[in-house]
Formats: C-alpha cells, structure tokens, sequence
C-alpha cells in the first residue's frame, strides 16, 4: 500500500510541475501589460518601464519561472501584484467559498445520481426511460444557464433564496446553507445526468453476471444482494465517472462564483487573468491542481479498497 501511494503522490507532483510551468508560459503569451494597467493609463512610457523592473517583467519568463518556482517551493507564492495582498492568505480566504459549492455540488451528485442510477438499472420499465430521458437533458444544458435560469425563477421571482453573495458559515449556518444551495444545484445537474447514467449501465452489467445468479440461486434477498455485492462491484466506473466529474465542477465554479457573485478562487482567477496578474493566477493554479490531484488520490485509495488487484499493478 505504502508503494502504491508513493507512486500517485509521485505522479501527482509531476503533474503539478507540467501545470505550473504551462500555465506560467501561457501567462507571458496572453499580452496582457500588467505593468501598464498597475501604472494607469496616463503613466508615461518611463513611468511603465520602471514598473516592469520593479515587476521584472523585463526579463526572460524562464527567469521568471524559476525565481517564482524557488519561492513556490517554499511555500511562498508571492503578493498580488494589483491588491498587495499575500497569494496565500487571500487563497485561505476565498477557498472556503469554492470549497463549499463544489463539495455541496459533488455530495449532492453523488447521493442523486446513485439513487436514480440504481432505481433505474432495477426497476428498468417507465423509470428508467425517465432517468435516461432527464439524463441527457440534464447533460445538455450548460451549468451557467442552468445558474441563470435558477437565480431568476427561485431568487429573484419567488425569493426563496438569495440571488447573489455568500454568507460564511461560522457567521450564519442556515445563511450559508441559503446562499451555496442554487450555486450547487447549477453545479451538480451536469453531474448528476453523466454519473446516474455510468451507474445505470454498472449496476445493470453486473446484475447479468453469473455470481449474481448463483446468490439469488441460494436464496439471498435481493436487497442483501444488491447492497453487498451488486453496487460494491459496480462502484468503479461510478468512481472514474465522479472524479472526472469533481474536475468539471471546479472549472464549472469559476463561471458560476461569477454568476452568483461568490467571492471565490474562480473569480479571483478571471481577474487576476484578465488584469494580468501572475502571481495571483499562479497561486490559483497549484492550489487548484493540489485539490484535483489530492481527489484522485482518495479516489485511487477507493479502488484500492474496493479491488486488492489495483494496488499491486
């Protein structure tokens, strides 16, 4: 086990390097003047160069690079270059407000799409036509629709929720609550069509599976067969598919934070993009790739536990 972990971790920091060079190279290519848009629009020619060697934006970007990634190492990821503030601290604070709707969405994904997925695999019938059939609508529609379709019918029409800001949850539990729950639907509903189908099609392959006969054949109850063998043997897939679905729901974030006015990484990462600010984006970047790679490592446990096979390969 011990190996096995080694081994992810280790391709994880691989991972992460790759993604922070690209994105730090990406950044010197988008042609945003941070230098310019810090000294104002009046600033002089003399007055932006002097900004860019304070910056040193007047160096090569691989300087660049290594000086940040000789800071990054260390746990320093700089300041902002537009708000002054520490990468890190402004991090700590926005995360929470990511966290929470992405988490809220990925819980509530996971409960709905096992329920629907499972009832639609045994039932089969008029169920499962209606599962697949919502699936695919569900699919269809992008998550920022879906976002403003909610915000006008159920915060701003019928004000069963707020429309835009976030309550932080040591100030107000039940104003918090109020103020993630249409962010984490918008973010789910994708989720929710992609995996119930996967779940669908698991359960359904391995209800045709001979042990499963050969159980029924001695009289196990359904309900014992189906809970303590059927979704045991089927919940890989459902895994791969969740997993894959928690990297689509933090991209999904940054529009949706936007969309609700949520003071989180995602839109933190659209300004800090737009203005041109790397060190702020850079930390965005790694605390991002930190999240995914730290998901796929439960993940990856997951299987582990649930198949011996996966961790001796």
């Amino acid at each position: 086990m011990l190996t096995f972990l080694v081994r992810r971790v280790a391709a994880g920091l691989v991972l992460l390097y790759v993604l922070a060079t690209t994105a730090f190279a990406m950044m010197s290519l988008t042609g945003s003047d941070a230098a310019r848009n810090i000294a104002g629009n009046l600033a002089t020619p003399a007055q932006i160069a002097v900004k860019k060697h304070e910056l040193g934006l007047d160096r090569p970007w691989i300087e660049q690079y290594a000086q940040w990634l000789g800071h990054a190492v260390r746990g320093d990821f700089g300041t902002s270059w537009f708000g002054g503030d520490s990468v890190s601290e402004s991090l700590v604070l926005k995360a929470p407000v990511s966290l929470s709707i992405v988490v809220a969405g990925l819980l509530l994904a996971t409960v709905l799409s096992v329920v629907l997925g499972v009832a639609a695999a045994v039932r089969r019938g008029w169920l499962d036509r209606v599962v697949q059939a919502t699936a695919i609508v569900g699919y269809a529609v992008p998550s920022f629709l879906m976002a403003l379709m909610l915000s006008a019918t159920l915060a701003v029409q019928l004000r069963w929720l707020p429309a835009t800001g976030y309550v932080p949850l040591a100030d107000s539990p039940s104003g918090w609550l109020q103020s993630i729950t249409l962010p984490a639907i918008s973010l789910a509903i994708g989720a929710i069509a992609a995996t119930a189908q996967q779940v669908r099609g698991s359960v359904i392959d391995v209800l045709r599976q001979d042990f499963v006969r050969t159980l029924r054949s001695r009289g196990m109850s359904e309900r014992r067969v189906l809970f303590r063998h059927v979704l045991r043997n089927a919940a890989p897939p459902a895994l791969t598919v969740l997993s894959l679905q928690f990297i689509s729901l933090v991209g999904g974030a940054v529009v949706i934070e936007k969309v609700f006015g949520l003071p989180g990484v995602g839109s933190a990462a659209v300004t800090a993009t737009v203005n041109g600010d790397t060190p702020l984006v850079m930390g965005v970047v790694v605390y991002l790739v930190l999240i995914v790679v730290a998901v796929n490592l439960l993940v990856d446990l997951a299987y582990g536990w649930l198949n011996p096979k996966v961790r001796v390969r």
